[in-house]
């Protein structure tokens, strides 16, 4: 028995310091995100009903992260040179952010089209 402790302490002394310890790795800080919000407005053929529909884009240096419209995050979004193309409740929804435009499509029996304006935050 003295033989198999003396063995265990000699292994336990050869391992360098804070070996039985996990690695621990520096926390990567999260990337700094900004938002800009557009005001659309967008009218809706054939009621001709102007709605007044507000997306918000979150974002940071690498790619947008977030969108939301009228305070709803999205559940998913492509991104086609400037369009944000995205779906909501059965609407699907074109946003150029180049041209400042909104477009979209309810399965074909409404669409609607609008101008946006760039919100100061």
């Amino acid at each position: 028995m003295r033989r198999l402790a003396g063995l265990l302490l000699a292994c336990l002394c050869a391992l360098p310091v804070g070996a039985a310890e996990p690695e621990k790795k520096p926390q990567a800080t999260p990337p700094t995100t900004s938002t800009v919000t557009l005001v659309c407005e967008a009218v809706y053929l054939p009621a001709q009903a102007s709605w007044v529909r507000t997306v918000t884009v979150a974002y940071d240096r690498r790619r947008i992260r977030e969108v939301a419209i009228d305070g709803q995050v999205v559940h998913s979004f492509a991104i086609q040179d400037t369009l944000i193309l995205t779906s909501q409740d059965n609407e699907r929804i074109q946003i150029d952010v180049a041209s400042q435009t909104w477009r979209s499509d309810f399965r074909g029996l409404s669409t609607s089209q609008g101008r946006c304006e760039r919100t100061p935050t």
